[in-house]
């Protein structure tokens, strides 16, 4: 099983690039994300994704151990196949799918070419507590490297995450309403401001039951 190939871009095209690794072109199947990354000539380290089949064998290539783990993720969704996943990480950043799964955001993750509005209420849907949980990392008893983004992307969300699971809230609605109160600020917040932010929320949800 290849797991990672190092080598220089041989040739770019829609959706795939050829890595020469030592006089053998591989073509590799990428999002639009990584190939934005590379160009002929480059030099390029890519992660690998093999998927065998009876009548193939194909190779998909991430430019980030995260995007990587990213894809395997999105595949676990019934509908949600190797192409359609490419196309989510083609317009959505590990932090951007991380928001909007935990906001449930169904346009967001419908901006994909091949998701519509169904496929993208199952994604949100089955992905909200593996999210949350992966967003805590190593306090969750996690791999290191989990391809989850914080909200605000500097590890203050993933702190504020793990202290309200600590007092108690479920990973999936604590990670909400700090993706909430993230998005509510015009700037980054701090971890204090967005537990309290998030607790704000919270406390409203628990009242309105």
């Amino acid at each position: 099983m290849i797991a990672m190939l190092k080598g220089q871009i041989e040739e770019v095209g829609d959706g795939w690039a050829v890595l020469d690794v030592n006089g053998v072109g591989y073509l590799v199947f990428c999002s639009t994300r990584t190939l934005a990354r590379f160009g002929p000539g480059d030099g390029a380290t890519l992660h690998i994704e093999t998927h065998v089949r009876e009548d193939h064998i194909h190779l998909y290539g991430f430019g980030e151990r995260g995007e990587r783990a990213w894809f395997k993720l999105l595949t676990t969704v019934q509908g949600v196949g190797a192409k359609v996943a490419l196309a989510l990480l083609s317009v959505l950043s590990g932090d951007e799918l991380t928001h909007a799964i935990a906001a449930g955001d169904k346009a967001q993750v419908g901006r994909a070419n091949g998701v519509g509005p169904k496929l993208a209420q199952r994604i949100v849907t089955e992905l909200k507590d593996k999210v949350a949980a992966l967003a805590l990392g190593p306090a969750a008893g996690l791999r290191a490297g989990a391809p989850v983004g914080t909200p605000d992307g500097d590890g203050a969300g993933r702190d504020a995450v793990s202290a309200l699971v600590n007092l108690g809230y479920a990973p999936s609605d604590a990670l909400t309403a700090v993706s909430h109160a993230a998005a509510r600020a015009d700037h980054g917040l701090n971890v204090e401001a967005l537990i309290k932010g998030a607790l704000g929320e919270l406390g409203s949800k628990d009242h309105g039951r």
